[in-house]
C-alpha cells in the first residue's frame, strides 16, 4: 500500500476527495481526482488557468456538487452538505469585504449569522485581529484600508470561526511583489500556530515551493503529481510538471548504462546520472531528453570537455545570481538558461562570447523520446 492511500483511510486524514468528476455542459473539469489531504497540512493546488484547481477548491467550499465521486470533510460525507454547514474558512482572490461594515464588523459577520454569544463575539474578533496584526483599526472602513490590510481582514474573517479547513483562491495575486512576499510569510506563520488544515490554490510556481507542505500539480482536470516541493521541483514524473515548475533546459542525450535504480545519460562529454524510473523499457543507447535546472549548469571556457557549446546572447541582472543566455550550437539543443551566482558573470562572460556548457551535479531527470 502506497503512503498516500494508507494516509487516506486513516484519522489523520482532514479533507478527501475520492474519485471527484464535475463536468460543465460538454467540458470535463475534473476527471476522477483522488486526494487525501492531511489535518494541519498546507496544501497547495498548482496548474495553469483551466486545469481544475479552483473547481476542486469551489467542491470543497460546496459552490460546486460533483457529478461523480465524493468528498469528505473529517470523515463525514458532504457532498449535498451545504457551505454555511460545512465550517469552512475562505478567503478569495478580491477579498469580498462588505465596504459599509467596519473591519470588526466584517470579522464578526461569520460569528453572527451562527448566533455566537455577543460577548464570545468581541472576544474572538479581538483574537482575530490581533492575530493578523491589526489590532487599533477595529472601526475603519475596507476603503481606508491598503491593500494588505484589506487582506488581513479577509484573513482574519476565514479564522475567526475556527474553521475546519481553510480555503485560499489564489488570495495575493492583486498585491505588488515585496508586499505578496512578506504576505507569504505571514499566513504561513499563522497556519502553523493555529495547526488549521489548508488548501491554497495559485498558478504561481515559486509560491507553491515555498509556502507548501504538499502540492498537487495539475493538468487538463487531472492530478499530474503529489508531492513535497523538493520532490517535485527534484524529481518530476513527466515533462509537463518539470516543464511548468520551475524553470528547465532540455538537453538531447543519450542512455549511456544502466546503473542499479539509475541510467547514465550522455550529454556530449558530460556523464550524469539520474533516476531510471521515468525511463521503463529504454535500452541502452536510446536517445533521451535530459531536463536540467539552471542553477545546475555551468559555463566554462568551450575548449574544455563539456554538455554543449554556444554562444551568450543575453545576459540578465537579478541581484543575487545573473541569467545567462546561450544559443548553441546544436540542432537538438533549444537555448539554455544558466543561473550564475553573484555578478562576476556579468564581466566574465560577455554577450558574444564562446563559451561552454557543464552540468554541475548529478542532477535532473530524464525522459524518453516521444
Amino acid at each position: 500500500m502506497t503512503q498516500e492511500a494508507s494516509i487516506a483511510t486513516s484519522d489523520e486524514v482532514a479533507v478527501r476527495f475520492n474519485s471527484v468528476t464535475k463536468r460543465f455542459g460538454k467540458t470535463v473539469a475534473l476527471h476522477e481526482v483522488s486526494l487525501a489531504v492531511r489535518r494541519g497540512e498546507f496544501m497547495t493546488l498548482l496548474g495553469p488557468s483551466g486545469c481544475g484547481k479552483t473547481t476542486l477548491l469551489n467542491l470543497a467550499a460546496g459552490f460546486f456538487s460533483p457529478d461523480g465521486g465524493e468528498i469528505l470533510i473529517g470523515g463525514e460525507r458532504v457532498n449535498d452538505v451545504p457551505t454555511y454547514r460545512r465550517e469552512i474558512g475562505m478567503m478569495f482572490q478580491n477579498y469580498a469585504l462588505f465596504p459599509h461594515m467596519t473591519v470588526a464588523g466584517n470579522v464578526a459577520y461569520g460569528l453572527k449569522v451562527r448566533h455566537v454569544p455577543k460577548h464570545e463575539i468581541g472576544r474572538r474578533v479581538g483574537e482575530a485581529l490581533a492575530l493578523v496584526k491589526l489590532t487599533g483599526l477595529e472601526d475603519r472602513k475596507p476603503r481606508q484600508l491598503s491593500g494588505g490590510q484589506q487582506q488581513r481582514v479577509a484573513l482574519a474573517r476565514a479564522l475567526v470561526i475556527n474553521p475546519t479547513v481553510l480555503l485560499l483562491d489564489e488570495p495575493f495575486s492583486a498585491l505588488d511583489k515585496n508586499l505578496r512576499g512578506s504576505m507569504q510569510v505571514e499566513l504561513r506563520e499563522i497556519q502553523r500556530k493555529l495547526g488549521v488544515t489548508t488548501i491554497f490554490v495559485t498558478h504561481d510556481q515559486s509560491e507553491a515551493l515555498s509556502l507548501s507542505d504538499r502540492l498537487a500539480v495539475m493538468s487538463e482536470g487531472r492530478i499530474r503529481q503529489l508531492g513535497t516541493p523538493q520532490e517535485i521541483y527534484r524529481r518530476p514524473c513527466d515533462r509537463f510538471v518539470a516543464s511548468f515548475v520551475g524553470d528547465a533546459n532540455v538537453l538531447r542525450g543519450r542512455l549511456d548504462r544502466v546503473d542499479g535504480a539509475d541510467v547514465v545519460v550522455a550529454v556530449g562529454a558530460a556523464r550524469v546520472k539520474v533516476s531510471q524510473a521515468p525511463l521503463p523499457g529504454v535500452a541502452a543507447s536510446a536517445p533521451v531528453d535530459l531536463y536540467v535546472r539552471p542553477e545546475h549548469l555551468r559555463v566554462t571556457e568551450s575548449s574544455e570537455p563539456c554538455a554543449r557549446t554556444g554562444v551568450i546572447v543575453a545576459q540578465v541582472y537579478q541581484g543575487g545570481h545573473v541569467d545567462l543566455f546561450v544559443e548553441c550550437m546544436d540542432p537538438f539543443a533549444e537555448r539554455l538558461l544558466v543561473r550564475s551566482a553573484g555578478h562576476q558573470a556579468m564581466t566574465r562572460w560577455p554577450i558574444g562570447a564562446q563559451v561552454g556548457i557543464s552540468i554541475s551535479a548529478d542532477e535532473g531527470v530524464a525522459f524518453a523520446i516521444p
